[in-house]
C-alpha cells in the first residue's frame, strides 16, 4: 500500500531523480535512513522502476516524432517482439479497436521515417497496414504521473484523522 509520504517521495523522484537521498528527506520530514529504506522498498515492489534521463530528441538528431497505428492479420507475442526490438519505436500499445497497435517513433526526417515504414515496419510478421499521424509540434511530453490524484484519494477516506468506516 502506497502511503501520503511515498507519494510525496514518488513525486519528488519523478521531478529530479537525480536529487540526493538528503534532499528527499528535509522535504519530506523524516531522517534520511527512513526515506532510504523507503525509496529501497519502492524499488523493491517495483513501484520505482528505474531511473533516466531526460535528453532532447530534437538536439541528437531524432527530430520527427510520428504516431503509427498498425493493424495485423492476427495479434501474437511474435509480433509484439519484432515491434519492441525497432530501436526508433519508443512505444509499443496493444490497442482496442480497428488496429491492433500504437507506436510512439523518433526519426531523423521524413526519409528516414519512410524508410523505416517499409523497411522495418512492413517486414514485421502478420502487419497488414500501416497508418502514421506525424507530430508538428510538441506541446507536453511527460513521464511524470498525476501522483496528485493518488494524494487526494487518500485525504478522502479520511474524515478529521479518522479512517472511514467501509460500507
Amino acid at each position: 500500500m502506497i502511503n501520503e509520504i511515498d507519494i510525496k517521495i514518488l513525486n519528488i523522484v519523478q521531478q529530479d531523480a537525480r536529487i540526493s537521498n538528503a534532499e528527499i528527506a528535509r522535504q519530506v520530514g523524516l531522517a534520511p535512513s527512513a526515506v532510504l529504506e523507503r525509496v529501497r522498498k519502492l524499488e523493491e515492489r517495483g513501484v520505482i522502476r528505474g531511473y533516466a534521463a531526460e535528453i532532447d530528441a530534437a538536439q541528437v538528431g531524432f527530430g520527427l516524432t510520428a504516431f503509427v497505428f498498425v493493424r495485423t492479420n492476427e495479434c501474437c507475442s511474435e509480433t509484439d517482439k519484432f515491434l519492441a526490438e525497432i530501436p526508433e519505436v519508443l512505444e509499443v500499445h496493444d490497442v482496442a479497436g480497428d488496429d491492433s497497435y500504437l507506436l510512439k517513433v523518433r526519426a531523423k526526417n521524413t526519409e528516414e521515417l519512410a524508410r523505416l515504414l517499409r523497411e522495418r515496419l512492413k517486414n514485421v510478421p502478420n502487419v497488414a497496414s500501416t497508418k502514421t499521424t506525424v507530430v508538428l509540434q510538441t506541446i507536453k511530453e511527460t513521464t511524470a504521473l498525476p501522483l496528485e490524484k493518488l494524494s487526494e484519494n487518500l485525504e478522502g477516506s479520511f474524515a478529521k484523522g479518522k479512517p472511514r468506516k467501509n460500507k
